[in-house]
């Protein structure tokens, strides 16, 4: 998580909202670390977890990514969570709950849904203070 940390601050100072992500295989070696790029992308689905896995399948070759775990600073949204199921990650751990946008804990339970192919384990909280004061001062500066 502190590498997924690290990947958000680094997303604040491009000016993008702070998330990070990072994956690591099975062995625990870190295989992809992303944070957001919506704005230098002028892509709206340029998330630090989409950006992961895409780095992740082409380091591995694959588009699973079963055995691997993914790191992310915030609850994934719905496409993001919709991309992890896809993906087959075995683990997702997040830091900060997203009540308004977030698809895992909160708003559509996105892996709790009869359509979802794969439900990864999933682990909730993880440095969650730290996460939630890179977001929460993210936001004040910009008011």
């Amino acid at each position: 998580m502190e590498l997924a940390l690290a990947e958000a601050v680094r997303a604040a100072q491009r000016l993008e909202v702070p998330v990070g992500a990072v994956i690591v295989d099975g062995e625990g070696r870190v295989i992809a670390a992303a944070g957001n790029e919506t704005i230098a992308r002028n892509d709206p689905t340029a998330h630090a977890e989409l950006i992961a896995i895409r780095q992740a399948c082409q380091r591995l070759e694959s588009e699973r990514l079963s055995g691997c775990d993914l790191y992310v600073t915030l609850e994934p949204c719905t496409m993001c969570a919709a991309a992890i199921s896809f993906a087959r990650i075995r683990r997702l751990y997040f830091g900060a709950l997203d009540p308004k946008g977030g698809g895992v804990e909160s708003g559509v339970f996105f892996f709790d849904q009869p359509s979802c192919h794969h439900k990864p384990e999933v682990y909730s909280g993880i440095d969650e203070t730290r996460s939630s004061a890179l977001l929460k001062d993210f936001f004040k500066s910009k008011r």
